[in-house]
Order: structure tokens, then sequence, then C-alpha cells
């Protein structure tokens, strides 16, 4: 959500779960675009919040979702196989340090993508000033058609996910 202020707040945690230890959890749910590659295995931990965080961070960089593909199938195959690019023009406008940063959230192996802890001492963190970055407008638009999704169409892809074996 784009606060009036013009900060950028995450909203919609309706999916969410509270893990418990090191307890996998197993339920395939949540939007198809921003589920780690391990979701669609059913055998999941904590680490599956960094992905998102980097498919999060991919797109208020862009505002392109990093796996995008024609069905269903062709965007879990996507996911799976951590197949994305950062040749979109927004990108030439970033920093070596958040396309690095999104590099080692979007790691298809849990055991090998950054944690939250780890995430936050990454050097994008301690070198950007992230409040100074003016959103660019193409950038903005796209993000603003990412809020008109539909219950319906929430609901859709929401059964597409269960679905999914």
């Amino acid at each position: 959500m784009l606060a009036t202020t013009g900060e950028l707040k995450l909203i919609d945690f309706g999916l969410s779960k509270r893990q418990d230890g090191g307890r996998k959890l197993k339920t395939i749910a949540g939007t198809p675009y921003y589920m780690a590659p391990e979701v669609l295995d059913g055998k999941y931990d904590s680490k599956v919040d960094t992905w998102s965080l980097g498919v999060l961070l991919y797109v208020f960089m862009s505002g392109y979702l990093p796996f995008q593909g024609d069905n269903r199938n062709d965007v879990f195959h996507k996911i799976q196989n951590g197949k994305y690019h950062f040749n979109h023009a927004e990108f030439q406008e970033c920093s070596k340090e958040v396309t690095d940063l999104i590099s080692c959230l979007l790691v298809v192996d849990p055991n090998k993508r950054l944690s939250a802890i780890e995430a936050l001492n990454h050097t994008w963190f301690k070198t950007t000033n992230i409040i100074v970055k003016k959103l660019d407008s193409n950038v903005l638009s796209r993000l603003q058609s990412f809020k008109g999704v539909s219950k319906l169409k929430k609901a859709a892809m929401n059964m597409l996910v269960k679905m999914a074996d």
C-alpha cells in the first residue's frame, strides 16, 4: 500500500501463520507470484518470507514481477528454477547493492538464501538512504495497477494455489 505520506507499507497478511521452532510447514497457500520454490514442494520454513521479500523488493525497484508467465505452470516453473532477470530499464537506475540483495533473497536453495537477520545486515541497508529515492513515475504507475485485484480474482488465485500438486 502506498500511504498518503509516500511510505510503502506491507499489508494483507490474511494467510500468514506463525511457525513454531524448527517445524516445517506444508500448506500451499499464498499468492503464486510471491511463493518460494519450497512452498510448491510442500515443505518449508521461515526462509519463504525472505524469498517473498526479495520478490517485493524487485517489484518496488522496477514495478514488475520477477516471475511472470502465460499460465500458472509457467510461473511455477520459473519460480522453481529461479528464472528472473534485471533487464528492465528501471534496474539501470538501481544500485549494485540492491540488485545484489535481491539476488541473495531470490535463491532457490533455502539453505543458501539469506535469513531475515542476514538480509537486514546486507550492505544495501548500510550504504543506502532508502527514503531519499523518489519513485520513478512508471514504477509508481505499475505499483498502483497492482491494487485493483478484485476479491473474485484473489479467491480464484487462492483456489489455483490449493489445486497445485
